[in-house]
């Protein structure tokens, strides 16, 4: 089965990352499906975001990252994907992230939602709280691959 695991990757983290891989191991085949959305101002680029989720994740087999610039629901479709990944680090993503698989299921009742929880150490890891730290100067290299890292340094200098 094909397993879709969405999100604004900007950047992505070790959290992300991690994530990946392990819904790897559950499904035949991820694609990582990098959002344009046009109601946030991104630090990187769709394909600046591509290229380092690409480079992160070269080592993870069978999987595929992608821009795209649609309907979640229509990626899903697009890529045959029967499953939607979504991560919950705490109790209050979940009311928004309940409201969008419900929604998905609305659109298309095929498709299911699967929420997975990160590891332990990156429970309180998410990209908005990293550009945050690393614009006021503070070490981020405990959130993210060397590669995002030296890109983020390049960013804030």
């Amino acid at each position: 089965m094909i397993a879709l695991y969405p999100g604004s990757f900007d950047p992505i983290t070790n959290g992300h990352s991690d994530l990946i891989a392990r819904a790897q191991h559950i499904f035949g085949k991820l694609v990582v499906a990098i959002a344009e959305n046009p109601h946030k101002t991104p630090l990187f680029t769709l394909e600046k975001r591509v290229e380092l989720t690409r480079e992160v994740t070269r080592d993870i087999k069978n999987i595929e990252v992608i821009g795209f610039d649609d309907l979640l629901i229509d990626c899903v479709q697009q890529n045959h994907a029967g499953v939607v990944i979504r991560g919950l680090r705490a109790v209050s993503d979940f009311e928004f992230e309940f409201q969008l698989a419900s929604a998905n299921r609305r659109l298309d009742p095929h498709i299911e939602t699967v929420f997975m929880t990160p590891s332990e150490n990156h429970t309180f890891t998410s990209a908005s709280l990293v550009k945050e730290i690393a614009m006021f100067g503070g070490d981020v290299s405990s959130f993210l691959h060397p590669i995002v890292l030296d890109a983020v340094r390049e960013k804030f200098k």
